[in-house]
């Protein structure tokens, strides 16, 4: 049993304690996700430890019983059920790279806080503007989420269009986070315009193209049109090439949130389904949500890397100038930046190429699965596409769809498979994201038939 943990390690010597203790927490780790079939995705009871810290160090059993009951009353997304959200399990080599990141405690600000690790992101990045096919000039930088990546995207447009007004254009499905652009970068709420979207849930180009005409006319400036390489109800991908082909008519920066359909285009089995992403001024693109890099990865890639320099550098007076250019704080919002790249390159290393496409390729096959087993008189089916099935009862099972989807989204809990709820277009919809590995064929028949013989 440890007494006593210094709270920090000799840097003389291995700590033997320390040892210890990363050894009992992995295990408490291991076991957690090793146990996790035999429960549910989301617990419902679990004893909350105290937040606030004593006065006095806590010893090592009472951390580690702390740390047990947070576990206990943690969403578990290695369950097999676990389908309600683009969180799937997380790679072994990422969640080890994740410790030793933390052990690291570098900081990607400057060159000098992270000789390696700024050299790894910048060849990293590379690696993926190479494989969504942007030009030699294309660089970018990894964020703490999508959300950000979006933000920076849309301040870099604002600053190329050398201007403080101006709206930005989307679809109406559009992930929430340009909302939250718009406020943070002090515009109007009506500088977000929305534009409809078609049968299958991607923009409509015609539409856009009539959008900028009236902007046009009205002597008012768009910053960017922002495209969606799968939204987040219906895993819908705008068409790409045509709007591509648009913005350039009209001299308007296109940005792509690929944030979940992004990863796609790096397997040549799959990219056809995200065609002309690297024609795009900058994309978002989010590794965690299907390859399970750990919490948080995201990319931000623009076509023209010093674009990002530019918007963003300080010049950081208090740190020596950077032997490969630029300093990590200089090519975006964030000025500390932890060890993330570690975790997406060690997972991707883990994957391989043909780990890659076996995860993208079998997430795609469980998606058709489900589809093929539901009960299509049954329940209406939003088309989109990706790994994501949204649905919800046709009008001969039930008018009152927000009860259907409440009562079984309950009664499905019960059998152990967790989806969502979105509500989408005016309608509750139930949504199951097949980006688990751990779903069998079995699973899915199990739950197609818990949605077919659903009588509410």
């Amino acid at each position: 049993m440890l007494s006593d943990l210094v709270p920090f390690a000799s840097p003389h010597a291995a700590d033997p304690d320390l040892k210890a203790f990363l050894h009992r927490t992995a295990n408490l780790l291991c076991d957690w996700i090793g146990d996790a079939a035999s429960g549910q995705p989301l617990p419902t009871v679990w004893a909350q430890p105290e937040a606030a810290p004593g006065p006095e160090a806590t010893a090592v059993d009472a951390l580690l019983a702390d740390l047990q009951s947070l576990m206990d009353g943690a969403f578990q997304p290695s369950h097999p059920g676990s389908l309600a959200h683009l969180d799937p399990p997380p790679l072994t080599a990422s969640i080890a790279a994740d410790l030793i990141a933390a052990g690291l405690n570098n900081n990607l600000l400057a060159e000098e806080l992270s000789p390696s690790l700024t050299l790894l992101e910048q060849q990293l990045v590379r690696w993926f503007c190479d494989q969504l096919d942007l030009p030699a000039a294309a660089g970018g930088a990894l964020t703490s989420g999508g959300t950000l990546s979006n933000l920076m995207a849309l301040v870099v447009a604002r600053d190329r269009a050398r201007g403080r007004d101006g709206v930005v254009l989307c679809s109406e499905d559009a992930h929430v986070s340009l909302t939250k652009a718009i406020r943070v970068m002090g515009l109007d709420a009506s500088a977000l315009i929305q534009i409809p979207v078609d049968a299958s849930g991607g923009l409509c180009p015609h539409q856009a193209e009539q959008q900028l005409q009236q902007l046009q006319q009205q002597g008012r400036r768009c910053l960017c049109l922002v495209a969606t390489a799968g939204t987040t109800v219906r895993g819908a991908i705008d068409p790409i090439p045509a709007l591509v082909s648009l913005c350039r008519r009209f001299n308007t920066w296109l940005h792509v949130d690929a944030a979940i359909g992004g990863v796609f285009a790096l397997s040549p089995q799959t990219a056809h389904l995200v065609p002309g992403l690297g024609q795009a001024d900058s994309i978002t693109i989010n590794p965690q949500k299907l390859l399970g890099i750990t919490k948080a990865s995201s990319l931000l890639l623009v076509r023209e890397a010093n674009q990002l320099h530019t918007t963003f550098s300080t010049g950081l007076p208090y740190m020596d100038e950077a032997s490969a250019g630029y300093h990590g704080g200089e090519v975006g919002l964030q000025g500390t930046r932890p060890a993330e790249v570690l975790k997406l390159w060690l997972g991707l290393r883990q994957l391989g190429l043909s780990g890659i496409t076996t995860t993208l390729t079998s997430a795609l096959e469980r998606a058709a699965l489900f589809r093929q087993r539901l009960d299509q008189d049954r329940v209406i089916c939003q088309p989109g596409g990706l790994h994501l099935v949204a649905f919800r009862p046709s009008p001969g099972i039930s008018s009152d769809v927000s009860h259907w989807t409440l009562i079984l989204r309950q009664t499905l809990m019960r059998e152990g498979f967790m989806l969502s709820r979105p509500l989408y277009a005016g309608c509750h919809h139930l949504k199951a994201v097949l980006g688990n590995p751990h779903t069998t064929e079995a699973h899915i028949d199990q739950l197609a038939a818990c949605i077919n013989r659903f009588e509410p």
